[in-house]
């Protein structure tokens, strides 16, 4: 099992950019398919850039593709979530989620497949 923190999040204008950061702990961290979530007020949480164990496979929300990329480093282990071009309606509190039993190579896109998340760092985009 492994410990997810988040950090990064902040106060941004529009088109500007931020960087989001995952520490994890845990010596298994490089056999879990890896995914940065958001949720805003009042709306059900979402999935934004997901990437798998070897981080070969990404994949990302429309809204964010070509905005946003996201990699992992295992050695470190940390995950990031660079977001470029930001938008108002990127406004969300991001959380970052593990998922065991990953498989090489596959890509989760629902919530409910991961089992461990940090506590969210809050994004907010002025327009």
């Amino acid at each position: 099992q492994v410990l997810l923190a988040e950090s990064g999040g902040g106060l941004v204008q529009a088109g500007g950019s931020l960087r989001l950061s995952c520490e994890a702990s845990g010596r298994t961290f490089g056999w879990y398919a890896m995914g940065w979530f958001r949720q805003a007020p009042g709306k059900e949480r979402e999935f934004v850039a997901l990437v798998s164990i070897g981080g070969g496979s990404t994949a990302y929300a429309d809204s964010v593709k070509g905005r946003f990329t996201i990699s992992r480093i295992n050695a470190k282990p940390m995950v990031y979530l660079q977001m470029n071009s930001l938008k108002p309606e990127d406004t969300a509190v991001y959380y970052c989620a593990a998922r065991s039993q990953s498989r090489s190579g596959t890509i989760y896109y629902s919530a409910d497949e991961y089992d461990m998340w940090g506590q969210g760092t809050q994004v907010t985009v002025a327009s």
